[in-house]
């Protein structure tokens, strides 16, 4: 089988922020080899801001999984983690895992957008994926340019995103 590099994207801000974050961690261990994990950033809630500030990570590996099946394996652990869609959009979540890259493809079907539609503009994601790898290219997609992590990352203002110490 062949393996593809994919990019996720980890949130919480309810319950055990930790904790939840490592139980995404410990699920995705059974999709990603090897799972690479990027510092824990702690993150001011946007669009939404009545809300506790998050905990975010992104991590990297490869896998055998299409897309779909990938994307389905994320729901399955947010499901579990208690994460329910019945709030506010951009609200609090116990547990949030978003694909935003896989591989170098584009993917844009009505359940899965790829790279992640908001990849460029969310700070709290490129930081942390910026750390573990700065240099992968993200496709052109949705009239953005062929740009690497870095050079997306200079474009952002990463106010409201630190280096999370327990």
């Amino acid at each position: 089988m062949h393996e593809i590099p994919v990019a996720i994207g980890l949130g919480s801000n309810l319950t055990d922020r930790m904790r939840n974050l490592n139980f995404a961690i410990d699920r995705l261990r059974d999709h990603l080899h090897p799972l690479t994990v990027s510092p824990v950033f702690e993150t001011l809630p946007e669009l939404y801001t009545d809300q506790p500030p998050f905990l975010n990570a992104c991590c990297i590996g490869y896998t055998v999984l299409t897309p779909r099946q990938l994307l389905s394996a994320l729901q399955d652990a947010e499901r579990i983690a208690g994460r329910t869609r019945s709030g506010p959009r951009f609200g609090p979540r116990e547990l949030d895992l978003d694909l935003l890259l896989f591989g170098d493809q584009v993917i844009e079907t009505p359940q899965l957008v790829v790279p992640h539609p908001r990849l460029r503009e969310r700070a709290f994601v490129v930081v942390p994926l910026a750390e573990i790898a700065p240099a992968w290219e993200i496709p052109a997609s949705r009239g953005d340019p062929s740009e690497t992590v870095q050079e997306v990352l200079s474009r952002l203002d990463t106010t409201g995103v630190s280096l999370f110490a327990e």
